[in-house]
């Protein structure tokens, strides 16, 4: 068989992969978001590097807990996990240098602290960080807020 024929087959596999890669994507986020409260949220992983180490992703409001999945994953399973009770929200900025061009057109950088972490960076849109504040607020009756000691 010549070489040509060799690379066609090839090229209509690897297309083929791509495909497939796509589909179950979509899937993927049909099945995540099938009990409903989910957004786009962006993650700073590293902050070694200022504008740098983020991650687009979906968040999900699941009980006291908000997942993050990774946008490009096939993973079923959340990336991250932070407990509402665990959570405290901190300030919010705009993004900043490199973080334009990392982050969605409309999305704001929020810093929250983890008090089994240290500091969390997310990014959402404003709409979504309204619900954020929202969900964080509102704490089973009789919880302690984090830091109010």
């Amino acid at each position: 068989m010549p070489v040509w024929q060799w690379l066609l087959d090839a090229a209509g596999v690897l297309l083929v992969l791509v495909l497939l890669y796509g589909l179950a994507l979509v899937v993927r986020r049909r099945v995540i978001a099938r009990d409903g409260g989910t957004f786009e949220l962006s993650h700073r992983v590293r902050s070694d590097r200022a504008g740098r180490g983020w991650l687009l992703g979906i968040g999900r409001y699941s009980g006291e807990a908000l997942e993050w999945f990774r946008i490009f994953s096939l993973s079923p399973r959340p990336k991250r996990t932070w407990q509402r009770s665990e959570l405290t929200y901190e300030r919010r900025r705009s993004p900043e240098g490199a973080e334009q061009s990392s982050l969605f057109p409309d999305h704001v950088v929020i810093v929250c602290t983890s008090s089994s972490g240290g500091e969390v960076e997310l990014a959402m849109g404003t709409s979504s960080l309204t619900g954020f504040q929202s969900w964080l607020e509102a704490r089973p009756p009789g919880a302690e807020m984090p830091g109010s000691r």
